[in-house]
């Protein structure tokens, strides 16, 4: 990339780990419980939503309800997803560990994602990860967006070159606003437009940041 950089930014869902599976049982128990939704949770779905806050989730899957509804729905799903998440963790992505471990002796290491608050923590705390990342920061305890949360991240902790690396086209928009270069992980669940550069695997990140 043409900005070298000294801060790795990363998303989660379809960047480190993929959490579908998962994610469509939980969601799926919860629409059980209520008689107003007649919807299933697939992987298709589920993919479609990814990088969505849990406000705009609920705006998408429960259009003809009221807010208040959709909000006590996806709040329901989001405490139990991160319940479930903290104790069994998720599909980390081939080689992310031993990825994420070299980086961490070269850069400094952070994730932003629109998540709901409790989430990332979930998934470091899973798979033992929290020491490799210097801080994180998710929509659902700031009420921010993504593109707001990398730039409150990177001012909290005095970041002038940085990088995001994410799998959509909202993580492209959010690292465009956010003024800092975008590497693309194709290997994810969404398309981007133009990325600074792109990786078919984590592994390639390192040498991808050297260029």
């Amino acid at each position: 990339m043409e900005n070298k950089c000294n801060a790795v930014i990363f998303d989660l869902d379809g960047t480190l780990w993929d959490a579908r599976d998962c994610a469509c049982d939980i969601w799926n128990r919860v629409f059980d419980k209520h008689e107003e939704v007649n919807l299933r949770m697939t992987q298709e779905l589920s993919s479609s939503l990814m990088g969505k806050t849990m406000e705009e989730i609920g705006d998408v899957l429960f259009p003809e309800l009221p807010v208040e509804k959709r909000r006590e729905i996806t709040d329901e799903a989001g405490v139990e997803e991160v319940n479930y998440l903290k104790e069994n963790g998720a599909i980390l992505f081939k080689g992310m560990e031993d990825t994420v471990c070299q980086l961490a002796k070269k850069y400094d290491l952070y994730i932003v994602s629109n998540c709901q608050d409790g989430y990332v923590p979930a998934f470091l705390e899973a798979h033992g990860m929290e020491s490799y990342f210097k801080d994180i920061e998710m929509s659902g305890r700031t009420g921010k967006d993504k593109g707001h949360n990398i730039k409150l991240l990177m001012e909290r902790n005095g970041i002038e070159n940085a990088c995001y690396v994410g799998d959509t086209e909202g993580d492209e928009k959010a690292a465009r606003f956010a003024k800092i270069p975008f590497i693309w992980a194709a290997y994810g669940f969404g398309k981007a437009k133009a990325p600074d550069a792109v990786i078919h695997s984590i592994t390639a990140l390192p040498e991808v940041l050297t260029m």
